[in-house]
């Protein structure tokens, strides 16, 4: 055995950290991605990244953990609309607890989190309509009830 990553990839996602805990943003371009990314850090979450998240399953180290790092040419940086990419501190090495999807047509309530698999690992997701103004707050609390425990 190695010890290095046995799969990797760059994923379309913004991701940002809470905690010892990853949430990757998805959504089509221009739904508010990197607007929630913002709205989070300005919360007193990490960026990981905006735009694209490179994502790693190290098998060795950590167990089959799903790791959240930047992507390398975008790494500190930030899509702040009207003002432009701006600097931000990011982290790196985050596990990956929750996918949250904007999603217009998310429903209502739900019983339980959905699963997406990306690397071979299941991973709770949650759909988000992607407006008003308690967005971050319901992301957070996504995150608490919804994202899995390390």
């Amino acid at each position: 055995m190695t010890g290095g990553p046995s799969l990797q990839t760059l994923f379309a996602a913004s991701a940002i950290a809470i905690g010892d805990r990853a949430m990757l943003i998805t959504g089509p371009s221009g739904i508010g991605k990197s607007e929630l990314t913002l709205a989070l850090v300005d919360r007193g979450a990490n960026l990981i990244g905006d735009d694209q998240v490179m994502l790693t399953r190290d098998e060795i180290s950590n167990s089959g953990t799903l790791l959240a790092s930047p992507a390398p040419n975008i790494e500190g940086q930030l899509e702040v609309r009207n003002l432009g990419i701006l600097p931000c501190p990011s982290r790196r090495d985050v596990p990956v607890a929750l996918v949250l999807a904007l999603d217009p047509d998310a429903p209502r309530w739900i019983d339980k989190a959905g699963q997406i698999e990306l690397l071979g690992m299941a991973i709770p997701m949650i759909r988000l309509t992607p407006n008003g103004t308690v967005l971050p707050i319901k992301a957070e609390w996504a995150l608490q009830h919804y994202g899995q425990k390390f």
